[in-house]
């Protein structure tokens, strides 16, 4: 995006975004940026350009768009998680005195543990909990609905329960200054602490939103998949895998179509229980954290203008200081 694009107003792009341990990444038409808060109480940034591969023209295809955000999703999400957990532990030291280290292998072995907990736990587990009713000689309409709900219900339970966690809450928190942010600069007001306050931490282009959607065409999806396709567990189990990248990629649709749509009333209702459920995943934020998401989404704007993030005058740290983004 040129200087002159981004210069027109926020009406032109969208922006989005996710925390991450003590901070905001934002991202907007070509840029990324990530704020964290250090543990010594300074804010360190970093921005860089994205690849094509998120900002080309299979960005601008329906349907494949989708994919294409899931995998953004996934892919800069964890980047920005290893980033601010670079950050967090460059203020703690090891019993010997020596800063403490953040192994690539622990942090990508983690991930790759949380997905297969995903994986297993939100696709696996409704379908296996579902077939204890054939014991009962249970139509498969109702085990296909059983599982759908037992999924719906998994969901929200654990974004309740892990909400109760002092550190996620943190998280929560950062999250809903993400939104906050992001309103405001919609709105036109001032990137200030005072701009963004008024402003909820609710926001209909929620990635919340984009997984209770996705639960939801997965229900009908696979509802139609099981009436017409019933070749045993295991095909059921696979289906789950195989078509996640599909179902992503209508709820993207669906999504769009909500944001763009979403002051009329018929669609604003359709959409109420996505900003329902932001009540848990969503908390008010505190200055502090305001002021890291504004950070952030000045890293991004700095970027599309061509401009280095500037130090910041209270804590002096400035974009060098941080470290690689890898």
């Amino acid at each position: 995006m040129t200087a002159k694009a981004a210069a027109q107003g926020p009406a032109n792009v969208y922006y989005g975004g996710q925390a991450v341990l003590e901070g905001v990444m934002i991202r907007g038409p070509e840029h990324m940026g990530v704020a964290v808060r250090h543990p010594h109480g300074h804010i360190v940034v970093h921005a860089e350009k994205l690849s094509s591969l998120y900002t080309g023209r299979a960005r601008r295809l329906p349907l494949v768009r989708g994919m294409v955000v899931l995998w953004e999703t996934m892919a800069l999400g964890m980047r920005a998680l290893a980033f601010s957990s670079k950050v967090a532990l460059e203020g703690e030291e090891e019993a010997d005195g020596e800063p403490a280290k953040f192994p690539e292998s622990v942090f990508w072995g983690a991930i790759a543990l949380s997905m297969v907990f995903v994986v297993g736990f939100f696709f696996a587990a409704p379908i296996l909990l579902a077939h204890l009713l054939e014991f009962f000689d249970v139509h498969r309409i109702w085990i296909v609905a059983a599982e759908a709900v037992v999924r719906l219900g998994m969901f929200v339970a654990y974004i309740y329960f892990i909400g109760r966690v002092p550190d996620i809450r943190r998280v929560f928190q950062y999250h809903g200054a993400e939104h906050m942010t992001i309103h405001a600069y919609e709105a036109g007001r001032p990137l200030t602490v005072d701009g963004v306050r008024p402003f909820p931490k609710e926001h209909t282009r929620c990635g919340t939103s984009f997984l209770l959607v996705v639960i939801v065409v997965a229900l009908i999806f696979f509802f139609t998949f099981d009436v017409l396709i019933d070749e045993g567990l295991i095909v059921r189990i696979a289906s789950r895998i195989v078509f996640i990248p599909l179902v992503a990629a209508i709820s993207y649709e669906i999504l769009r179509f909500g944001a763009r749509f979403g002051d009329h009333g018929a669609v604003k209702a359709m959409f109420a229980p996505n900003i329902a459920l932001q009540a848990l995943t969503t908390k008010v934020p505190d200055d502090s954290q305001i002021e890291v998401a504004i950070a952030s989404f000045r890293a991004v704007l700095d970027s599309t203008m061509g401009i280095p993030p500037a130090e910041l005058a209270e804590e002096k740290v400035a974009l060098e200081a941080a470290p690689p983004l890898d």
